[in-house]
């Protein structure tokens, strides 16, 4: 606010009490506070706020985790650190205001006229001239032209006998005039607006709820259940003068409680009407990011029973007794999922399975032929249904080779891929919705949770037959693994899990490798059709995970049995290095042509015309060769097909009261002003001496009208825009050309 970087200066007092004054209303001090705030703003804006401890644990570890709850970094905005820098900030710029305000006022309001004559020949810009009129005329004239030049203006006459000091000087008029005061505004209106703007959040911050908490004997809610049972403690009243919080209304539905978010549970606000969900809009870009969202509405007045249609769009929120509603986000509102399960590796018969999404399953499935602990661990597992995604838009794009090959490189269009915008990624892109999807978990007794993510639909990847992706991950910090299941010619997994069930039935893979050895050798002599049966035999065992010298092979104990991984095992745990090439390549055919018979028993048990050995029919058994191998690792006794959904949406609202909004507009609106008042606006003083000819020289004034004038000018900033000011004014007040004055 001045040029003064020091603070109040008590002349009475202790020595530490005028130095600790001295820094709190220091221009210095607030500047560092300010520069702390912003640090810790941005902190605010990367880490993301209010989320659960165990987010934070999964993100960035135990330690730093624990360093961050530590230091209320979850919480920057209503840490008790950042309010206390905040109320510092607001003591020290007021005190700062009330220190200058007043001598700011008063300049504002003199003019300067009793400045001596001799001080103006002592500024930068100042000139001189003879004027052929009397120095009251020559006055009057000045003052009405700066006048018109939007100028105040204020004149002086001076005598001998009067009491302005001049002394010798002699008489004259004296013209003061002043410009661009308004610059000494935007200092004040600046300095006042970060106050109200510190107010303003603070008001509506978390600075009430944790006034109450503290105060009032509210608690945060850790458990769950219905909002309805949550206990009083943990409610706010619909009086809370300030709160933000979310809310989540389902079509169809309606609801009064907001949530808000605390690092050690939530806290309910009551709300003076509620909400009910019409309608929920939301329209996709080609890439699957939503673009508009948008709820019809019907407020319900608890007080009146006045019900009020609204629509509420991003960035165009409603607002009801003092409180905006905002679009805040979508989600799912208990859609109805029909699912087929199937079994993975235990003898369990498939079945089908409704739920909600958001709800739960207890499975009470019982293994034929399967020990007592094992269906005890089926008996206990939980299925929760967690997501229904309609729209899942993948970039199947070509990526393209590396560009070895000379021939492959296009010059001009890998010059293209690399000019233009920054955003151009070098690659094409074909964007795909591949159909909806259902993500799950399957929660054991102990509480542990695998995480599942299938698709509805098969999807080409290209590989010549379309695969269902059934996706698992076992922890929140990894990446989902997939498995691919081919879909038969009707689009289901069905011949598949035949063949899968096959695989584990010994009698099935007995038949299956009669076929293939009597369609191999037609008339081979019978020693060789014995042999090929061993390897056949020997094969899918190894494959099934069903040959009882597997662990002797090379597998670790409590490793997955089974696949092809058996297979290698075996190979190298019994051929030598130099031959397992080729033994393994004799394996491989020995298997893929067990696995096709078996395929075919598999349909004609099923009541199915058999599969034609053409190209479909190898990219099928490709597929599924590798999908038997991958599902020896899938960490469920059964996987859920999505078979059919009735999609209710939901729709996430933010509710907040913020009265102290419009303190913080106007500390906006105030620092706009002031600091385009201290950047545009340049206060500049002029003042004219003008004395009666020879009084300027020491001699007695003459008999004639004429007058000698002395002129300066002062600005705050030495711009070129002033040289040239002062220049015009100079020529059209006292037709001088400017001098140069002392620096």
């Amino acid at each position: 606010m001045s040029e003064s970087t020091q603070g109040v200066r008590l002349r009475r007092g202790s020595e530490a009490l005028r130095a600790s004054l001295e820094l709190l209303s220091s221009m210095r001090f607030a500047i560092a506070l300010l520069t702390v705030i912003c640090i810790a703003s941005v902190i605010g804006t990367v880490l993301k706020q209010h989320e659960p401890a165990a987010n934070y644990v999964n993100q960035f570890g135990p330690f730093w985790a624990e360093l961050f709850l530590t230091l209320r970094l979850n919480t920057v905005y209503s840490a008790w650190w950042f309010v206390l820098i905040l109320a510092f900030l607001v003591l020290s710029t007021s005190l700062c205001i009330a220190r200058n305000t007043p001598k700011i006022l008063a300049d504002l309001k003199t003019y300067k006229e009793n400045i001596r004559v001799q001080s103006l020949r002592a500024f930068h810009h100042r000139a001189e001239a003879e004027l052929p009129e009397a120095p009251e005329a020559a006055a009057q004239r000045i003052g009405q032209l700066l006048a018109r030049k939007g100028w105040k203006v204020r004149l002086q006459q001076r005598t001998p006998a009067g009491s302005t000091g001049e002394g010798a000087a002699g008489a004259g008029w004296m013209l003061a005039a002043k410009a661009g005061t308004a610059n000494k505004i935007g200092y004040i209106a600046a300095h006042s607006a970060i106050v109200l703007i510190c107010l303003g959040g603070l008001f509506d911050g978390d600075l009430i709820v944790r006034a109450q908490m503290l105060l009032g004997g509210k608690t945060p809610y850790r458990g769950g259940g219905l909002i309805s049972e949550v206990p009083a403690e943990h409610r706010l009243s619909e009086r809370n003068p300030t709160f933000r919080g979310n809310l989540l209304v389902a079509e169809g539905t309606q609801s009064d409680t907001a949530i808000l978010s605390q690092s050690d549970g939530v806290l309910l606000q009551e709300l003076p009407f509620a909400i009910e969900l019409k309608k929920f809009i939301v329209e996709h870009y080609s890439t699957g990011m939503p673009k508009l969202f948008a709820s019809d509405i019907v407020i319900h007045d608890k007080a009146t029973g006045a019900q009020v249609p609204a629509r509420v769009e991003v960035n165009h929120p409603a607002s009801y007794r003092g409180i905006e509603i905002y679009q805040s986000s979508f989600d799912d509102g208990g859609s109805r999922l029909k699912l087929h399960a199937y079994p993975m590796g235990t003898n369990v018969a498939p079945f089908d399975l409704e739920g909600v999404v958001g709800g739960s399953a207890q499975l009470n499935r019982v293994a034929a032929g399967g020990s007592a602990a094992a269906n005890a661990a089926l008996q206990t597992l939980t299925v929760e249904f967690t997501a229904l995604r309609t729209i899942n838009v993948e970039n199947f794009g070509n990526q393209g080779g590396s560009g070895a090959d000379a021939r492959k490189v296009d010059l001009r269009a890998s010059i293209e891929e690399r000019l233009g915008a920054a955003n151009k990624t070098g690659k094409p892109k074909e964007l795909r919705n591949v159909g909806p999807s259902v993500g799950y978990k399957l929660r054991d007794a102990a509480g542990q949770a695998s995480e599942f993510h299938n698709y509805m639909l098969p999807v080409d990847l290209g590989d010549g037959v379309p695969v269902f992706l059934l996706g698992v991950r076992t922890r929140t910090d990894e990446p989902m693994r997939y498995l691919r299941i081919p879909a038969d010619e009707q689009g289901r997994m069905d011949g598949f899990m035949r063949l899968r069930a096959a695989l584990a039935d010994p009698e099935a893979r007995a038949q299956a490798v009669q076929r293939y050895v009597a369609k191999a050798l037609e008339a081979a002599p019978p020693e060789l059709a014995q042999q090929l049966a061993q390897s056949a035999t020997r094969a899918l065992a190894l494959f099934a995970g069903d040959d009882g010298q597997a662990s002797a092979h090379g597998a670790p104990r409590g490793a997955p049995r089974g696949g092809l991984q058996a297979v290698s095992d075996f190979i190298e745990a019994n051929v030598p290095e130099a031959e397992r090439g080729k033994a393994a390549e004799v394996l491989v055919r020995i298997l893929n042509g067990s696995l096709f018979e078996l395929l075919q028993l598999t349909r004609e048990r099923a009541g199915l015309a058999p599969l034609a050995a053409d190209e479909h029919a190898r990219a099928f058994m490709t597929q599924a060769v590798l999908a038997l191998s991958d599902a020896q690792n899938y960490p469920a006794p059964f996987a859920l097909e999505l078979t059919d959904f009735t999609q209710v949406q939901a729709s996430v609202f933010q509710v907040a009261r913020a009265p102290g909004k419009n303190v913080v507009y106007l500390g906006c609106a105030l620092l706009i002003l002031g600091v385009f008042a201290m950047l545009y606006v340049r206060e500049r003083r002029v003042w004219v001496w003008l004395a009666p000819q020879g009084d300027a020289n020491g001699q007695a004034p003459g008999q004639g009208a004429r007058t000698h004038a002395t002129m300066a000018l002062s600005s705050n900033r030495r711009t070129m825009d002033g040289d040239r000011e002062f220049a015009q004014l100079a020529e059209q007040l006292i037709g001088a050309r400017p001098q140069e004055g002392k620096a």
